[in-house]
């Protein structure tokens, strides 16, 4: 990994030197080896000392200290669109109270206020769940200068409510949560996970046990020598949320596939990647805190979980689609014609040139449109939704949900 040691400040490298101590006195304890979710846990939530824990400046604009872009660092335009699903069903359903999960910079907050605020409907309390104290930090700095009838309206929780109404948000929150990694071997199926090499350079290692982990049906189109990621920390939560809440919406945005494309024999070498200075690799064992860990979302069992906890599939289909059935591009033509003095059509300046650019980034199959999808699970509610109008895949996804709960 020497081609990476010159993105690591001396900062860095201390504190992912400090993080290292503390994930190998984690696999002492365990005896010599931990599993590979307790690693990414570790490096990338451990107090003070992971990856989201220690550097609130991860995600941002290209450039600069940020390692990757989220959509709505992308353009205002994307809060502005999900603003119109948000409101529409918030309305309809006489929903007064927006969770966002894992803010991020908080940019997705200040702007889809803002975007609600302009469309005539505002909630009562918009409720961000981070894990991260650096995080949480610098989404206070982002909310800290909005007007004030909009700050007052942001509130963090600490942990779930025993019961609430809502509507749920996450965006780009699935792919970060813990996921254990399996092999196939000729004999079966074996856990992979970590320990402690003999090696300066590299002074973790990667060794497999025997599991009791059950697989999902689709992994049996893998081959041998195959490594994949199960995701049972993303189902947890997903259940979680679906056995808290009372009546309302959950909008999850990510990239990732259903049950039958993730575990497709030509992704024999799994999801799993790593993210630092806007480059992507695949050792998460290289210096660990200095590096997003992310595997792609399996939203087969994502619908699984809600259903076991008796949630509605409501929809499911690309990023691109949900955006533009939200009228994405109306918004945009509006964009471009206030930067022109009121003159709509094709952007004749730079701000309007920008704008459309951000835009086809949000929407192409080759960029974020399709790798991104939008899934939507809801309880007691009779609206239809409108990012779902068209292009709507539900039925890749319930191929996947056992018929007893099926819904």
């Amino acid at each position: 990994m020497n081609r990476f040691q010159s993105l690591s400040p001396d900062a860095d490298q201390q504190r992912s030197r400090a993080l290292l101590s503390h994930i190998e006195q984690a696999i002492a304890d365990a005896g010599g080896w931990i599993a590979f979710d307790r690693y990414m846990e570790l490096a990338l939530y451990a107090p003070g000392l992971g990856y989201y824990a220690a550097d609130p400046g991860v995600l941002g604009a290209w450039g600069g200290s940020s390692d990757f872009v989220t959509a709505p660092e992308c353009t205002p335009l994307f809060a502005a669109t999900l603003a119109r699903q948000v409101a529409d069903v918030a309305r309809s359903e006489n929903l007064d109270t927006i969770v966002e999960c894992g803010a991020g910079s908080g940019r997705l907050a200040c702007d889809l206020l803002a975007a609600l605020d302009a469309q005539g409907w505002l909630p009562r309390q918009y409720a961000i769940l981070e894990v991260s104290a650096a995080m949480r930090a610098r989404q206070q700095d982002a909310v800290a200068g909005l007007p004030e009838g909009l700050r007052a309206r942001i509130t963090w929780w600490d942990a779930l409510p025993d019961r609430f109404d809502a509507v749920v948000i996450g965006n780009e929150v699935l792919d970060a949560m813990p996921v254990k990694l399996a092999v196939r071997t000729a004999q079966g199926w074996l856990e992979r996970g970590v320990a402690r090499a003999d090696d300066a350079q590299q002074p973790l290692r990667w060794a497999d046990r025997a599991t009791a982990i059950e697989s999902r049906p689709s992994m049996r189109a893998l081959p041998a020598g195959a490594v994949t990621e199960l995701h049972l920390a993303c189902d947890a939560f997903i259940a979680t949320l679906g056995e808290r809440l009372g009546r309302g919406l959950l909008l999850f945005i990510d990239y990732g596939f259903p049950a039958h494309e993730y575990d497709h024999p030509q992704r024999a070498c799994g999801t799993l990647r790593c993210h630092r200075a806007h480059r992507a690799h695949d050792e998460p064992l290289w210096q660990p805190g200095t590096s997003d860990i992310t595997a792609h979302v399996n939203f087969s069992g994502v619908a699984q979980a809600a259903a076991q906890v008796g949630l509605d599939l409501l929809g499911y289909t690309s990023q691109a689609r949900f955006l533009l059935n939200c009228g994405l591009l109306e918004t945009l033509g509006a964009a471009v014609a206030a930067a022109q003095d009121g003159i709509s059509g094709a952007p004749m300046n730079r701000a309007g040139l920008a704008q459309t650019a951000a835009v086809q980034r949000l929407l192409s199959e080759a960029e974020m449109g399709e790798l991104f999808k939008v899934i939507a699970l809801a309880r007691g509610l009779n609206t239809p939704l409108m990012g779902f109008t068209h292009g709507d895949r539900r039925a890749a996804l319930r191929a996947e949900i056992a018929p007893q709960v099926a819904r």
